[in-house]
């Protein structure tokens, strides 16, 4: 969203500070749980007495139907234990009770990472500050992606050394008088004040935090580098929980077919087809 207020509900540029970035917020979270709402009530009479008539599982039902969400029968039973919904007798379910469960649903399987953008301006900051408080069980993020955006092209041209991520940078090129004046800028009113861009900040909590994904390198204890001597270049996401040989698989479909062994770069260690793997993890998979 727009932290600085410049970019109305229609995407229009306006006064910074004169919108509101709070609805926006506001607006897609309720679109959103309307959507999980459309979707349970899709239907729903009909299905609640069938459920009731047959006293089939309503959890197991339920569940299958919305599917599609991620939604589990665990997540199910905890929505109704939560909500204090009498799973044998749906038909009494009401309005408000669908609309709860539906809001309960979507928060958990489709949170929100809000990315509160262009606090470049002056505008924002009191806005991210609203959007916090107002806000409190969302994870906010202050962004800059024009900074950050600027930041890469310098790194891409040489003109500075800059990760994405980074807190500083360092300038290893030449520079004109206007791309001091932005850098100058961007170190003193983004880096300085809020740390870093916060782009990169946001996708890490998107991935890792909330989509639950950890990293795993290909590698062995004698060969960490590529032939230009990068060290581990190459990195897989997979979802906690994985194994070794989903690992195996996640490289290529014929390595997890003849998947022997994993051995860990570090320690040595040969490990099975269901050993759970750890966040930067470096594996070399042996095959038959």
């Amino acid at each position: 969203i727009d932290a600085s207020g410049s970019t109305n509900e229609k995407g229009e540029p306006v006064d910074a500070g004169s919108y509101d970035p709070l609805f926006d917020v506001k607006f897609l979270s309720m679109e959103l749980d309307m959507w999980f709402l459309g979707l349970i009530k899709k239907g729903w009479d009909r299905f609640a007495r069938k459920i009731q008539q047959e006293k089939s599982n309503i959890n197991n039902a339920l569940a299958k139907q919305l599917s599609g969400l991620n939604v589990t029968e665990d997540l199910i039973i905890e929505a109704t234990n939560k909500l204090n919904l009498d799973p044998t007798t749906p038909v009494n379910w009401s309005e408000e009770n669908l609309h709860e469960l539906a809001i309960f649903l979507r928060k958990k399987t489709k949170p929100l990472v809000v990315a509160a953008n262009k606090i470049d301006l002056p505008t924002a900051k009191e806005n991210v500050e609203r959007l916090k408080k107002e806000f409190a069980d969302l994870v906010i993020v202050p962004c800059s992606a024009e900074s950050e955006l600027a930041l890469r092209e310098a790194a891409r041209k040489q003109l500075i050394k800059y990760l994405p991520g980074d807190a500083d940078f360092e300038i290893i090129g030449e520079l004109n008088e206007k791309q001091k004046q932005a850098l100058n800028f961007i170190k003193e009113k983004i880096l300085n004040e809020w740390k870093n861009t916060g782009v990169q900040d946001c996708l890490n909590k998107a991935v890792f935090d909330f989509l639950n994904y950890i990293v795993i390198f290909p590698g062995a204890a004698n060969n960490l580098a590529d032939s230009k001597g990068n060290i581990l270049p190459d990195c897989f996401l997979l979802k906690k929980g994985s194994t070794a040989l989903d690992f195996a698989f996640k490289i290529h479909q014929d390595i997890g077919n003849k998947f022997s062994c994993a051995i860990d770069a570090r320690s040595g260690k040969r490990l099975g087809r269901d050993y759970e793997l750890k966040d930067h993890d470096v594996l070399k998979i042996m095959t038959n």
